[in-house]
Order: structure tokens, then C-alpha cells, then sequence
């Protein structure tokens, strides 16, 4: 499954779940966000089930953006029960993601 695309509706009601929710911050002009975009959509293929991989748009969305203090993108965050377990800027690859995923989750 690809990563969801949420809006701020739905970002509220799934991060506080007790299923992990991994949310990618990006923006289409964001050349970075392209090019890692491709890797975050094989993490949420190989985490379906597990864990809610979902993206936002930032121009689509700025309060969201501002709410959780994105000031760089692309900026992953993951939640669960409402709450940031970690965050991690411009990951350089779907290993790091990987490991940014494990070491968020212990």
C-alpha cells in the first residue's frame, strides 16, 4: 500500500492510535522530498499492517506544518498515542528510514 496522504483531519484522529504513524512533511517543489519519495513509498509497502505510513503536503496543509514545528523539509515523524517518538531531516536513504523506523520504536 502507498503512503496516505492526510489532511488535517485525518492527522489528528490517527496519531493518537496506538498503531505507529510515520508522517513525511514535504512540499512538490522540494527536490529532496522527490527523490527520497520513492524510498518512503517501498517503507510503506514493506510496513503495511504495521505502522500507518501517510505524507503531508505542506503547501497543502501550513497549519499542520507550523503546529509541529516544521521548519525543514523533508522531516519524518513518527507518532503513537499522540505522542513524538522521534523525527529525523532528510533521511539519505531507505536504510536510514529503516533504522530511524527501529531505533524510534524501542
Amino acid at each position: 500500500m502507498a503512503a496516505v496522504n492526510m489532511n488535517s483531519e485525518k492527522f489528528n484522529e490517527m496519531i493518537r492510535g496506538d498503531k505507529p504513524v510515520l508522517v513525511d512533511f514535504w512540499a512538490p517543489w522540494c527536490g529532496y522530498c522527490r527523490r527520497i519519495g520513492p524510498a518512503y513509498d517501498r517503507i510503506a509497502q514493506q510496513m503495511d499492517g504495521e505502522m500507518v505510513v501517510a505524507k503531508i503536503n505542506i503547501d497543502d496543509e501550513p497549519l499542520i506544518a507550523h503546529q509541529e514545528q516544521i521548519e525543514v523539509i523533508p522531516t519524518l515523524v513518527l507518532y503513537r498515542n499522540g505522542e513524538v517518538l522521534g523525527s529525523i531531516v532528510a533521511p539519505e536513504s531507505k536504510a536510514r528510514i529503516e533504522q530511524f523506523i527501529e531505533e524510534s520504536l524501542v
